[in-house]
Parts: C-alpha cells; sequence; structure tokens
C-alpha cells in the first residue's frame, strides 16, 4: 500500500513539474498583420561562439504553404527568428536546432488583414514598373543619405524629422561607416566585436575585429531606423558593401569566407524587415578588394538566404554590372548623362528589359567636384527626364552649409530647392492611372502616356511661343477622341487649364492632330509641360 502512495506521488509531481515545459514549447501569440513582423525569441546557449556554433531555423506552415527562415543569435543568450507573413489565416512553425535548448520549440499565432498604411513589400510589376504587394502602385522617388545611421543620435532624428515632411519614399544607405570628402567621423558603434585598437602617430584610430563575432547592439540600432522608415512609408535601399573604407576600418577587405558569414547574418536579421531593399554595393566596381566574378557568389547568398525575394540591384561606378543574371530584380545605375536630355533614359530600359532606377545622377550642391554641384533646376530636369521616357530617378544634395552636415552621405537637413519640385513630379505621376511609358520611343522623346486617355508631354529647356496638339500615331485613341489639356509649369509648380478642347482627326504620317489643327500658347519659359486628358463624351 505504501509503494502504491509513493508512486502516485511520483507521478503527481512527475506531471506538475512537466506542465510548465509543455506551456513553454508551444505559445500561441497576439495577431500579426499581413506583412507585418512576427519574432520568436528563445534562450540558449551563450558559451564558446554562438554566431559560429549555434545553428537555428523554423519552417513556419499555413495550409500547403511552408517557409523556412533563419534564426540568428541577438547576444546574451537570446537568439531570434523573425517571419513577414503573407497570407492572412493561421501560422504555426517549428525549430530545428543542434541546440538542444533551441530545437523543437512551437508556436502559432493568426495573420489578419493588413491596416491602410500596410502596403507590403515593393516588387516588380509589368516588366518595367513597381507596386506593392497589396497592388498599389509604387513610384520609387529616392533621396541619398549613405552613413545617416552612423551619425551622432541628434542628427540621425534630424534625418527623420527631414524625411517626414520630404516627398521622398525611398533612401540609399549604407550598413557600414564610410570615410570621404567631408565625411570624417567616426561611429559610436561598429558591425563586429573588437578585439583590439591602437592609435597612431597622425592620431587615427586602428581596430581590430573578431569577424566570427557580431556586435548585436549595431544591428539593433540599424533595425531601429528601417523601422523608423517603414513608419513614414519610406523604403529602406540597404547598400551591403562599399569602397569608402580606405583601409580605416577594413569592412571592405575582409575575405569572401567573412563576407559570405556577414551576409547571411544581415539577411536572417532583416529580410522580415518588408520595405527593405538589398543593394549588393555602390559602385562596386571600385571595391578593388573583390573580383568581379565574387559578385555572383554574393548575389546568389543573398537572394537564397532571404525567403521573402526582396529587391535586389547592383549599383555602379564607371563599369556596369551585368544586370540582366537572375539575382537582380532591377537596374541602378550611376550615370548623369542618362538623364541630361531626350531621348536617353529609355536605352537602358529597352536593353535590360528591367525597371532601371537612375540612382546616382550627380547631386544637387555646391561642392567643388564635378558630381556635386548641379543646380536646382538641372537636379528637377533629371528626374522629369527620367519619369517621361518610363525610368526613374534618386535625388541626392551635397550642400556644405557651415555647421550644418551634407545630406548624401550624413543626413540632417535639406537646403535646396529641386525636393518640393520632386514632390510636385510625383503628385502628378500618382494622379495618372498607371506609370508613364514614351508613346513612341522612335522618334518622339517628349510624349509619354500611361494609357491612350493620358498624355504627358514634356519641353525641358526648349522656349517656344506655342504648340501645335498632336500626338504620335502609336496608342492613339481613334479619331474624334476629345481631349482637355493643362499647362503645367515644373519649376513654379502650377498647373493652368487650357480653355479650348482638341478633337482628333485622322493619322497623318504617323501623327495625329487636332481636326482644327489647334495650338497651344506657351510662354516664353523653359521646363514647362502639357497634360492631356481624353474628355468622356
Amino acid at each position: 500500500m505504501f509503494t502504491k502512495i509513493l508512486l502516485r506521488l511520483f507521478l503527481c509531481v512527475w506531471f506538475c513539474r512537466a506542465l510548465p515545459s509543455v506551456a513553454q514549447t508551444t505559445i500561441v501569440n497576439k495577431p500579426i498583420e499581413r506583412w507585418g513582423l512576427y519574432e520568436v525569441a528563445l534562450a540558449g546557449p551563450s558559451s564558446g561562439n554562438p554566431f559560429t556554433d549555434v545553428q537555428l531555423t523554423a519552417e513556419f506552415s499555413s495550409g500547403d504553404k511552408h517557409i523556412t527562415v533563419t534564426g540568428f543569435y541577438d547576444g546574451n543568450g537570446t537568439y531570434k527568428i523573425r517571419f513577414m507573413p503573407s497570407e492572412i489565416g493561421k501560422w504555426s512553425y517549428r525549430t530545428v536546432s543542434n541546440a538542444k535548448q533551441l530545437a523543437g520549440k512551437s508556436g502559432s499565432f493568426v495573420c489578419i488583414t493588413p491596416s491602410e498604411s500596410n502596403h507590403g513589400p515593393v516588387n516588380v510589376w509589368n516588366t518595367y514598373n513597381f507596386q506593392y504587394a497589396n497592388g498599389k502602385p509604387y513610384y520609387p522617388f529616392g533621396t541619398t543619405a549613405y552613413a545617416w545611421t552612423n551619425q551622432p543620435e541628434l542628427v540621425q532624428e534630424q534625418t527623420l524629422a527631414t524625411l517626414k515632411k520630404a516627398p521622398f519614399n525611398k533612401i540609399r544607405m549604407c550598413v557600414f561607416p564610410k570615410t570621404y570628402s567631408y565625411v570624417e567621423e567616426e561611429p559610436t558603434m561598429y558591425a563586429y566585436e573588437e578585439k583590439s585598437r591602437t592609435q597612431g602617430p597622425n592620431g587615427t584610430i586602428r581596430h581590430e575585429w573578431d569577424f566570427t563575432r557580431f556586435n548585436p547592439a549595431f544591428f539593433q540600432h540599424l533595425e531601429k531606423r528601417i523601422a523608423d522608415l517603414a513608419r513614414l512609408n519610406i523604403e529602406a535601399d540597404l547598400i551591403i558593401f562599399h569602397p569608402y573604407d580606405k583601409g580605416r576600418w577594413g569592412f571592405d577587405n575582409m575575405g569572401m569566407k567573412n563576407d559570405l558569414f556577414y551576409i547571411k547574418y544581415l539577411v536572417a536579421r532583416l529580410s522580415a524587415y518588408q520595405n527593405v531593399w538589398w543593394s549588393m554595393a555602390n559602385e562596386f566596381d571600385y571595391i578593388k578588394t573583390k573580383p568581379r566574378d565574387a559578385w555572383d557568389v554574393y548575389s546568389k547568398t543573398v537572394v537564397d538566404a532571404d525567403p521573402y525575394h526582396h529587391l535586389c540591384s547592383i549599383h555602379n561606378g564607371s563599369d556596369y554590372y551585368d544586370n540582366w543574371k537572375p539575382y537582380f530584380t532591377h537596374v541602378s545605375i550611376q550615370n548623369g548623362s542618362t538623364v541630361d536630355d531626350f531621348g536617353r533614359a529609355v536605352l537602358l530600359r529597352d536593353a535590360y528589359r528591367k525597371p532601371v532606377i537612375y540612382d546616382e545622377v550627380c547631386y544637387e550642391g555646391n561642392l567643388p567636384q564635378r558630381w556635386g554641384h548641379l543646380s536646382p533646376e538641372e537636379m528637377t530636369e533629371a528626374f522629369w527626364q527620367g519619369i517621361i521616357a518610363g525610368t526613374y530617378v534618386t535625388h541626392g544634395e551635397t550642400y556644405r552649409t557651415p555647421g550644418d552636415t551634407i545630406f548624401w552621405a550624413e543626413g540632417g537637413k535639406l537646403h535646396g530647392q529641386s525636393p518640393s519640385r520632386i514632390g510636385f513630379l510625383r503628385n502628378l505621376l500618382e494622379q495618372e492611372p498607371g506609370p508613364l511609358e514614351l508613346a513612341d520611343p522612335w522618334k518622339d522623346h517628349r510624349t509619354s502616356q500611361a494609357d491612350s486617355s493620358h498624355y504627358l508631354i514634356y519641353f525641358g529647356k526648349q522656349m517656344q511661343s506655342e504648340w501645335l496638339f498632336n500626338l504620335p500615331k502609336k496608342g492613339a485613341p481613334a479619331a474624334g477622341t476629345v481631349f482637355k489639356a493643362e499647362l503645367i509649369d515644373t519649376w513654379n509648380m502650377t498647373i493652368t487649364p487650357i480653355s479650348d478642347t482638341f478633337r482628333l482627326t485622322d493619322v497623318k504620317d504617323y501623327r495625329v492632330y487636332d481636326d482644327k489643327m489647334q495650338k497651344i500658347r506657351l510662354p516664353m519659359r523653359p521646363y514647362l509641360a502639357i497634360r492631356l486628358t481624353q474628355v468622356k463624351q
């Protein structure tokens, strides 16, 4: 009898002790919006080197859909797994790990309808353009602030305040700090654990890093800023490598093994953020420590590690990379001449048959370098030349103002006159029923259309007293169609309705005209445009 009582007590104690373990293993969490970020945090081993010794993945399942994501070590014995659900409904997960504390953990959550401001990640649409995952068109109107997250906290907050009021919905930014003209600050945090530090005779600091151990605080800060941008509906075009190290920190010369280790850690941490884009490099061909064929290895690693297939590109200095390769979703180009005049921007679009973003066309500013002193008119003109050709352009500002930062590298405040004009153009484009493209790219580089009912004709620097109403035959609606017209002053940001209407007549020599051969009188000013909209009858 005594033996039976002891056995019952043992079973009772064992069962009570087992209950918390079961509760910890299966976790049901609060609902997550579609394309939101779901995070699992687990306690695990901190001895040895958790970055290299521990492998952690999780399979997320919903119905027939199964997605495997990689976890990462976040310091202080904490491991994290992040997931971005693409489908509404219940999702479950289960972990796999070589560490017992992390293996076999399971849980679930419900993915709910996204809020109005949550459009999801940006994808390529219709060969040459972009749209959000929910189908809303996305037109990249970007800017540049390479090292803004490596600046003092007050400058970073000023950058966010500036971006909140600016017209930009994308920002090109680096992971690593940079040392370049007018950018010499030492960052407050680094991506790696520091082994030693020495100071040279001229005051320069020399670091020795452990490239097998990341500094989680650095990446936590970067994530915070990416989330800040997401709240402003700004895409973070994240530059993974760049040539502006020059031996100061050595992040441009870590060797392929360490480069790949860094890429996998970066993607594991950031890929669940919906507003992340991957830019393999800024001016890849100026990074002399990496042979050209290494970029295939790096690019494939990013694409294979990212379960959500975020947008991915590679940016050139002087030589274009092989942008036709499948790793790259779109083309990122440095070349100001492509948007200097009519008919140039469309050429690379036709060659690559992918969306083209002229991410560096020189900068509005007052620096003596040839790339740093575009006038605001020239920067605005570059955007118009890109947009009417069915491509896109990225802004940058390099005004050197006493007591202030230079936005192109450090962020802070904007001083230029082009951003408001760029915002005016963005509003015009977003009023169209779809993206613009040249109506007749062979012979007419001024006339762009969203469809046969909506045209935008841009005159650029040309000044003329009148414009004879005419459209290319290609894509034009039938004779008898009536259009209304508006005169747009792209610099003064005004839209003036034209009182007359215009009725199309039959095709004559590849053009269609108004049946009365009417003309629109123009003020003798540069940077004018005409918007035509079909009148429903």
